[in-house]
């Protein structure tokens, strides 16, 4: 998720300042097991593979520190030292990590998706597990609150989709449901080829509708999070948010250009994490295009 998340690893909130100093080591250790194996399904020139290879062996070394064993010395640094103290002082649960891995393997075999269900299967391995292990660490583990957190972070998930057509449609991947793609028009090798057309802006803009009802479904879980973190949360939402208003504001064009926000969207970013509503029943009014 843009301006409030990291260039590698889109849906992972930042261990800034606003997060409490007691969790800092463990979030970013997190961050540097989730960072590094998305790097080793995404980037530099290795085939399907060999990346399968290396997330195989990155697996071993992850089920190696969670058993109190030593990882290899490949990653063993700056990733499983401390992700091996973040997992024994915080009991980080297992299959929440492997989770993140099932979904980069998935990415190496699967391009295309049938329908919405399976879309979000993915995304419940691929960034569900984001706030469901941020939540251990807060100690919040109640029904509401890790169904909130699984729709921000499926979101979230979705929004990086419906923002990166002009990054996945070269790396020959389509995340618009079939489903989606058939009531609109819309053939897979359109979304591939980056062919803009009023049918595919249709399509983008429902699903963009798709990702912000479910943001604002979990939205109210800002006002659970204690301090800091709730304010980290609030913007983690409002950024997701502000890339929606984007792709409206561009008439959903995703296919022409990738939107972004930056330094100038910090004031509306802030106000809107400073106003967001308790109430339930406001809550869908916050985030709309202006």
């Amino acid at each position: 998720m843009p301006a409030v998340s990291i260039e590698h690893y889109e849906n992972f909130p930042v261990a800034s300042w606003l997060c409490p100093p007691a969790l800092r080591p463990a979030i970013m250790a997190i961050y540097g097991f989730a960072r590094t194996a998305d790097d080793l399904a995404d980037e530099g020139d290795a085939g399907a593979a060999q990346r399968l290879r290396d997330l195989t062996d990155y697996r071993a070394d992850l089920r190696a520190v969670a058993a109190g064993r030593a990882p290899s010395p490949r990653w063993a640094a700056r990733v499983f030292t401390p992700l091996a103290r973040a997992i024994a002082q915080h009991q980080l649960p297992l299959p929440l990590l492997e989770d993140f891995l099932d979904a980069f393997e998935q990415d190496l075999v699967k391009t295309d998706y049938a329908t919405r269900a399976e879309l979000l299967d993915y995304c419940r391995r691929s960034a569900n597990p984001v706030g469901r292990l941020l939540l251990h660490l807060y100690g919040i583990d109640d029904a509401v609150a890790l169904r909130q957190s699984d729709a921000i972070c499926s979101a979230l998930q979705l929004i990086n989709f419906w923002q990166d057509f002009t990054v996945d449609g070269p790396r020959g991947r389509i995340y618009a449901p079939l489903e989606d793609r058939r009531r609109h028009g819309v053939e897979g090798q359109d979304l591939l080829s980056l062919r803009d057309s009023p049918a595919a802006r249709a399509l983008i803009a429902d699903l963009c509708a798709w990702a912000r009802a479910l943001m604002m479904d979990g939205a109210p879980l800002v006002h659970r999070i204690p301090g800091r973190a709730g304010w980290e949360l609030r913007l983690v939402v409002q950024g997701g948010l502000r890339i929606l208003d984007r792709l409206q504001a561009m008439r959903f064009a995703a296919l022409l250009r990738r939107p972004a926000i930056g330094a100038a969207d910090a004031p509306l970013l802030l106000w809107r994490a400073l106003t967001m509503n308790a109430n339930p029943s406001n809550t869908r009014r916050e985030g709309t295009a202006r």
